[in-house]
Parts: C-alpha cells; sequence; structure tokens
C-alpha cells in the first residue's frame, strides 16, 4: 500500500488542525531529536560489536603462535 500526493496533503492537514502549528512542530523536534539520538546508539553498539570480534581475533591468533 502505498500512499500517494493526495492522502500525505490530507494527513498533514488534519495533523495541523489537531494538533496546531507551534505544537506540531515541537513534536516534529522532539522527532527529529528521538531519531538522532536512536542512530548514535545503534551506531555506538555497532562499533562495541566490532571491537569485541577484534578483540577476540587477537585473543585467538596469540593462542595459535
Amino acid at each position: 500500500m502505498r500512499l500517494g500526493t493526495t492522502e500525505i496533503i490530507l494527513i498533514v492537514v488534519l495533523a495541523l488542525v489537531i494538533f496546531g502549528g507551534s505544537r506540531l512542530s515541537g513534536v516534529g523536534k522532539a522527532l527529529g531529536t528521538s531519531i538522532r539520538e536512536f542512530k548514535q546508539e545503534v551506531k555506538a553498539a555497532d562499533d562495541d560489536d566490532k571491537k569485541k570480534e577484534e578483540e577476540k581475533a587477537e585473543n585467538s591468533d596469540g593462542k595459535d603462535a
């Protein structure tokens, strides 16, 4: 199911009517902040996983010698 231009415009207009302009901008700002923090946490978790894999590889290399 894809949303067309008309449906998107209708959703935006309804959101403006329900929440109002000032509240809607606050919601958008909070959503943007949340997404940014989520991406940072995912990246940090990926970096931690890579470090653990590298340490595991280094430890296994040392045991073989």
